[in-house]
């Protein structure tokens, strides 16, 4: 199979495990730092309603579902690029190798949102959850990232 075609498939499935893990991590922090679980997932929706959407509370279309809508494209876009990069490798399907990965691709994930996106293009929920929140939504992503991985079996040959 085509490396890129594999690594969109793969990517589609880790990177939507992930998005949902992640999702999760930010539903519960958000419930317990700020006591609205569609907080930090709202936050997401600046991308496309700007700042006023960081501060909202309550569950909404225009701000939750457009929240996890980005949130899940870019965890999907992330997904594409770990498999392309280490997640179709034959090695990369044993735990201990796919958490490597997923931690790193997560690690690189966190850098880019943080130290190399403009602000309007950063995740938006670092503005309602702590660091060490933050610190648990990246680690479900990478935890998303190495499960959704595993899944998917590796088409390269092992060398």
């Amino acid at each position: 199979m085509n490396p890129w075609k594999q690594a969109l498939h793969e990517g589609l499935v880790s990177g939507s495990v992930a998005s949902l893990l992640s999702a999760a991590a930010l539903a519960l922090a958000g419930r317990r730092e700020n006591g609205d679980a569609a907080a930090p997932v709202n936050a997401i929706s600046h991308w496309v309603w700007d700042r006023p959407a960081l501060y909202q509370n309550g569950a909404s279309i225009r701000h939750t579902l457009v929240g996890y809508l980005v949130h899940h494209t870019a965890s999907v876009f992330w997904g594409v690029l770990h498999a392309r990069a280490w997640g179709c490798r034959p090695l990369a399907k044993q735990p201990g190798p796919a958490m490597a990965g997923g931690a790193a691709a997560a690690a690189v994930a966190c850098f880019v949102d943080f130290r190399m996106t403009p602000r309007r293009l950063t995740p938006g929920f670092e503005h309602r959850l702590s660091s060490g929140a933050l610190l648990a939504v990246y680690a479900c992503f990478a935890l998303g990232l190495a499960l959704g991985s595993m899944e998917v079996p590796s088409t390269r040959p092992s060398r």
